[in-house]
């Protein structure tokens, strides 16, 4: 019934729905008259509104439509930017542009949102929902029209409802779900029934008719269509009673009861030269002349399809009809007739090429299929290699610097670089060994965890670079692999980060059973720094200074950083210190260290531990 389900979409319901006249475009000449009177500059947002609403012309709709939406984006009016964007979608639905009509249609539904209007928010639905049936996706179609429907039903406008339910009616019909095609057509009946509305009351029932054909229904399918009949000429719609006569005409035939459907395209042919219309009288006679054509009837089928002929082209408005409709129907009629000849000659064949093509849809199947394997194989193989190469990749990230893996990856070793100026730390837990003997090894190894893991964000917040953890023993160092110019600084603000941490953990910590003091000891100077092993790679960095380092933590006090004099010498501006004199280091005799005794310089950013999540993973 595509017919009259074009007038349905486009024509009859836009206005129930959206309360303006649809397309009248008498009335746009008027409003565009009051328009140019006021001066094209007047921001008269209803009045631009109600033009681009009665245009029928899609490039003037856009015209309007278009000013409409920027004079109210100046005057933030979200209702009436509702209006510009539904407007423009109508004009892209009229060109047949559905994607473009659904873009703008979604921007519309935005505002209505915004706009808090159910009635508006109900209207972009069931726009959607045509775009999107006149475009033959009937699952989104029965969604917005679902949405649309649910809306209307708690508001008190019951011919707009009305309207909606027949939509999506229509739709099930169209799709074939002649159940709720129905039920909704049923609905909207009532509904205009109650109301007294006899147009839409009309539609319904010839849509009703229509379903109670596929259904079998023939008495029904009568009575609803007599019914459809008395209401439109009572209201003058004649060129409807022939299009649902031909609807269903071509429902029987489609249900293989030619000798209805013949009924049916015979009166659809009556009622169309009763009332004159041309393109219904064509429709009609093609319809005749297929199904005397199905019975064989040729020459009753060639009668109504030259007929058919002649008042097509007289719909169309053709120069000297009648002179070109012979040639032409004699013309056409022909090659009907050729096409009878050679009918039975392909008959002949017609076994052996449905055979082939059986064969041959087969054998590309079984190729498809094989070719999907193959591919669906070598996607899943190529997915698993990536994965599992960047799985390699990120655990040699972890192991060694981006650098040193890079050259790992593409020489197969590394060579070990000297770098001049780099700070090494050192931390180790005081009393570790006590809390070693006597405390469970999981709660133990989850502690060390706790600090460790914090101590490598703070290594990472500084730019350093963490080297080992051997036992209690935390090590990093600045200026490796790559040289950092303030590395004494950095890691001696790592250092004070790493204090404060352990001293508000302690309060987490003592529930545990385990709560850690720390020495830290930093030293300053050259080392060389490369990768040891062949199997399990690992970077590391030596040299004396690297030993003094160590000797710093050892020579340390509990909750203290202790740095030797050749750091001192490079932050001694930097941060205020505690002379601890001249000390005996082991093999390394009398040397000069200090403490850092000021946490609050301006290069150090003290670590807040209020957010700081202590419990163990």
């Amino acid at each position: 019934m595509q017919n009259l389900r074009k007038y349905t979409l486009t024509t009859l319901f836009s206005f129930l729905v959206f309360g303006v006249a649809a397309q009248n475009p008498k009335l746009a000449d008027s409003l565009k008259n009051v328009y140019r009177n006021q001066g094209e500059v007047t921001k008269d947002l209803e009045l631009l509104s109600d033009i681009a609403a009665a245009e029928a012309n899609p490039d003037s709709i856009f015209k309007y439509s278009n000013l409409l939406i920027k004079i109210a984006r100046s005057e933030d009016s979200t209702l009436m930017l509702h209006n510009g964007y539904l407007q423009k979608g109508n004009a892209y639905r009229l060109k047949g542009v559905y994607d473009k009509a659904l873009k703008e249609y979604f921007i519309s539904l935005r505002y209505a949102i915004i706009a808090e209007s159910p009635l508006h928010i109900a209207k972009c639905n069931i726009e959607i929902g045509n775009v999107y049936s006149l475009n033959g996706n009937s699952s989104n179609a029965e969604i917005y029209y679902g949405r649309g429907i649910k809306i209307l039903r708690e508001s008190e406008d019951s011919i707009t409802l009305a309207g909606a339910l027949f939509n999506a009616g229509d739709e099930y019909l169209r799709s074939g779900k002649i159940d709720s095609a129905k039920i909704y057509t049923k609905e909207s009946e009532a509904i205009f029934r109650r109301k007294g509305y006899n147009i839409g009351r009309a539609y319904s029932l010839g849509n009703l008719g229509t379903i109670n054909a596929k259904m079998g229904n023939h008495f029904q399918a009568e009575e609803n269509l007599n019914a459809a009949i008395t209401l439109l000429r009572n209201i003058n719609a004649y060129d409807a009673v022939s299009e649902f006569l031909i609807s269903l005409a071509n429902v029987y035939s489609e249900n293989g009861e030619d000798a209805r459907a013949k009924i049916y395209a015979e009166r659809a042919l009556e009622a169309a030269h009763t009332y004159g219309f041309k393109n219904s009288i064509a429709e009609a006679n093609l319809k005749l002349s297929e199904l005397y054509e199905k019975t064989k009837d040729t020459s009753r089928s060639f009668r109504y399809y030259k007929d058919y002929i002649t008042y097509r082209d007289s719909f169309r408005n053709i120069r000297s009809i009648r002179e070109m409709a012979d040639l032409r129907t004699d013309f056409e009629v022909s090659q009907k007739q050729a096409e009878v000849d050679l009918l039975s000659q392909q008959k002949r064949y017609q076994k052996n090429i449905v055979i082939a093509i059986v064969i041959a849809c087969f054998l590309l199947l079984l190729l498809a299929f094989g070719l999907y394997r193959r591919n669906r194989f070598i996607r899943r193989t190529k997915l698993i290699i990536e994965r599992e190469k960047n799985r390699s990749e990120h655990l040699l990230l972890n192991i060694l610097p981006a650098e040193t893996a890079q050259e790992l990856k593409e020489t197969g070793k590394v060579k070990a670089k000297k770098f001049n100026a780099v700070s090494v730390l050192f931390t180790d837990f005081v009393g570790f060994t006590h809390y070693a003997e006597n405390l469970p090894p999981e709660d133990l190894v989850a502690t060390v965890d706790l600090y460790f893991s914090k101590f490598d964000k703070i290594v990472e917040k500084y730019g350093l670079e963490k080297i080992k953890t051997v036992g209690d023993a935390y090590m990093c160092a600045g200026g490796v692999p790559f040289p950092l110019e303030d590395h004494a600084t950095k890691i001696i603000n790592a250092a004070i980060e790493m204090l404060d941490y352990v001293e508000s953990a302690k309060m987490v910590t003592q529930d545990k059973g385990a709560s850690f003091d720390i020495r830290i000891g930093i030293n300053s100077g050259p080392l060389i720094a490369g990768v040891v092993g062949s199997k399990k790679f690992v970077y590391d960095i030596w040299g004396d200074t690297v030993n003094m380092a160590s000797r710093m933590e050892s020579c340390s006090e509990t909750g203290k950083i202790n740095i030797s004099q050749s750091t001192y010498l490079l932050v001694k501006e930097k941060f205020q210190f505690e002379d601890r004199g001249v000390l005996e280091v082991k093999n390394k005799g009398m040397m000069q260290m200090y403490f850092v005794s000021d946490k609050s310089a301006e290069d150090s950013a003290k670590v807040d531990n209020s957010n700081v999540d202590f419990s163990a993973k």
